[in-house]
């Protein structure tokens, strides 16, 4: 085997695994547009591909090695990083809605508006996980906001507004993670790298209909085996995707069904329509045939019918009525009488519908190959996205040292490269344990339960903001929030060790070992001398009301100092102390929410962080409605930000 040299950086590899065949092309951006130097097909063995999706992952992986190393073997290069796009076929939608206080802002930041669409995005998600039995993993391909609301008040833009609350409403576009996951391991298994991944019908308006076009109301449908993709454009920019259940194999089935032969053979017979000529071909019982042109077009007109139906009521759905223009593209768009039908279910002049392939040369060009084919589109567009950077995301970004799922194009942050790897808004900020309320003694008491240890985020090891903008080669390290356990006390630990008397709970005998639980009522009880007195009558009844001792009675016994450092607050709260002086050279004086606090030295000589005051803030996460701004001398900051002396911090 000659030697091969290593692929060049602004050298593009795509791949279009469709059901029928694989199709791969290389090329290089030249002059603002993609130059191809090869494109190489291959078919299928047998059915590796089912309507879109990948069926047999080694046997798709076999098959885009042997495109590879024909391309490879031509072009005397080493093809490692390659560009891929998943069919539209699984796509899921989904709206979702949230809302956050922002009364302690004095101004909405870019920040708060990524963590407000982040909630959206998670609500989004979660909808579509209630509706979907089998509780999947689902991978976030892209969304819209559908409205700000300010105070109640809708707005286009939330950036530097000011107000008490503020909402977002997003429609969110999902994937299963299994169609991801099975196109990422096919490519493994072809022994290629995954640098770009998007969305078929996408891909195939990058290739067929250039920007500057985009400002007309068009649709391009891209009919393939197994899928009909459809993308949507006007003002400049896709406005949506979906897909039709019908495509090309519907068609090669009636063919098969009529004329009694095998799959290959239909196919055979399909294409040969495009000649106009008599087709010859022996069916399943070894008989040689030959079929007439016109028998061959009319068994394919029922399900040619059924896919324009189709097509016309997923493209009037998505767009809200029938486009100014419409394309077709992919290898069922050669389908003799098929535009024609189209434009009827439309109700379309059929000088608005064509056939893609004409606009190619906008974005792409070959010296020696001929790109005007409709079934380019696919493989084209995704080289052309890669290419011209139509897709942000056409770079290796990795997270946690593997490559990450992209599909976003525009600018990505931190937050959706989360989201689309699986990640969730509780991933991102956790959630503290629930509070434990008792009354002790006739005072009421809040045992904290255990805060959310912070996610831990970094990008190219320094530490970043859940919005930071994201570029090519940017390592990503996220260790997710890990949420805090509940407050749990027995009544012992509650009253700790010194605590000798008698005690009720519940106005029963208490029993040291038995767990408290919310809204127990407990009541220390000790004799003079050390003798006990006898309950009260009232006491021993479990349903009766705690009753109030009379004077002789003995007076509650206090607690330790051991109990009264384990409570967090008590209600209704102290008025805050001034300022002790240092009396250690580690101790910490803040304000915290504007009130002073001296915080103790660590045992560990640790500093202290953000985090470690989250139960002392005041906020009650257990009812947490939306998330926490946390900011350290009026510079927003995450729970990982370290404290010093003299800071003023803000948790509400």
């Amino acid at each position: 085997m000659k030697d091969l040299r290593a692929q060049e950086q602004d050298l593009i590899f795509a791949l279009d695994i469709g059901t029928r065949s694989v199709v791969g092309i290389v090329g290089r951006p030249f002059g603002g547009r993609f130059k191809a130097l090869d494109i190489e097909m291959a078919e299928h063995g047998s059915r590796a591909m089912l309507d879109g999706q990948i069926d047999n992952i080694h046997q798709v992986g076999a098959l885009a090695r042997t495109v590879t190393d024909r391309l490879e073997e031509r072009l005397g290069i080493r093809l490692e990083r390659v560009c891929v796009a998943a069919a539209g076929r699984a796509l899921r939608t989904q709206s979702g809605s949230f809302a956050i206080d922002i009364s302690d802002e004095k101004s909405i930041s870019a920040e708060t508006i990524s963590r407000l669409e982040a909630g959206a995005l998670s609500a989004a998600e979660e909808a579509l996980q209630v509706e979907d039995e089998a509780r999947r993993q689902f991978f976030m391909v892209g969304y819209t906001v559908v409205q700000y609301r300010l105070d109640n008040y809708p707005l286009a833009s939330l950036l530097d507004h000011t107000g008490k609350k503020a909402e977002a409403d997003v429609v969110a576009t999902f994937l299963p993670g299994e169609v991801v996951e099975s196109l990422y391991a096919a490519m493994r298994t072809a022994g290629l790298q995954v640098s770009s991944l998007t969305l078929e019908p996408i891909a195939a308006m990058n290739a067929a209909i250039p920007a500057e076009l985009r400002l007309l109301n068009l649709a391009l449908v891209d009919i393939g085996a197994g899928t009909t993709d459809i993308a949507v454009c006007r003002d400049g920019s896709v406005t949506g995707y979906t897909m039709a259940t019908i495509a090309g194999d519907e068609i090669t089935e009636a063919i098969m069904r009529t004329f009694l032969v095998d799959f290959q053979t239909a196919e055979e017979m399909k294409r040969n329509l495009r000649s106009g000529e008599d087709a010859r071909y022996t069916d399943i019982l070894g008989l040689e045939n030959t079929a007439a042109f016109a028998e061959i077009h009319a068994a394919i007109q029922e399900p040619m019918g059924r896919l324009a139906e189709a097509i016309a009521a997923q493209v009037t759905e998505l767009n809200g009525g029938a486009p100014s223009a419409l394309f077709l593209a992919g290898g069922g768009s050669k389908l003799d009488g098929l535009r024609e039908r189209v434009a009827q279910s439309l109700g379309m002049d059929e000088r608005r519908v064509a056939i893609a392939g004409n606009n190619f040369a906008k974005s792409a060009f070959a010296d020696e190959i001929d790109l005007n084919n409709p079934e380019y589109a696919t493989p084209l567009g995704i080289a052309v996205s890669a290419a011209l950077g139509l897709l942000n995301d056409s770079y290796v970004i990795t997270l946690n040292g593997e490559t990450a799922k992209l599909f976003r194009s525009g600018v990505l942050t931190v937050r959706d490269i989360l989201l689309m790897n699986g990640y969730t808004y509780a991933d991102m900020l956790g959630r503290s344990g629930k509070n434990l309320g008792v009354t002790l003694n006739g005072r009421r008491m809040v045992l904290r339960g255990e805060p959310a240890a912070p996610a831990i985020l970094r990008v190219n090891g320094e530490e970043a903001a859940i919005n930071a903008v994201v570029h090519a080669g940017d390592s990503i390290r996220f260790q997710p929030a890990r949420s805090g356990k509940d407050a749990a006390r027995t009544l012992g630990e509650l009253l700790g060790k010194e605590f000798s008397g008698r005690v009720l709970l519940n106005n029963r005998e208490g029993d040291r070992k038995a767990p408290l639980h919310q809204g127990d009522v407990i009541l220390t009880l000790e004799g003079p001398a050390g003798v006990v007195p006898p309950l009260p009558p009232q006491a021993e009844e479990p349903e009766s009301p705690l009753p109030e001792p009379p004077a002789p009675e003995p007076q509650p016994k206090p607690l330790s100092p051991q109990s009264e450092a384990e409570t967090v607050r008590e209600e209704p709260p102290e008025p805050p102390k001034p300022v002790k002086p240092l009396i250690h050279k580690r101790e910490v004086e803040i304000l915290l929410n504007g009130k002073p606090l001296v915080l103790p030295p660590k045992e560990n000589g640790q500093p202290y962080y953000v985090m470690d005051l989250l139960e002392r803030s005041g906020v009650d996460f257990e009812t947490l409605e939306g998330p926490v701004r946390l900011a350290v001398n009026g510079v927003e900051c995450g729970f990982s930000q370290a404290v010093k002396d003299r800071d003023s911090i803000t948790i509400r």
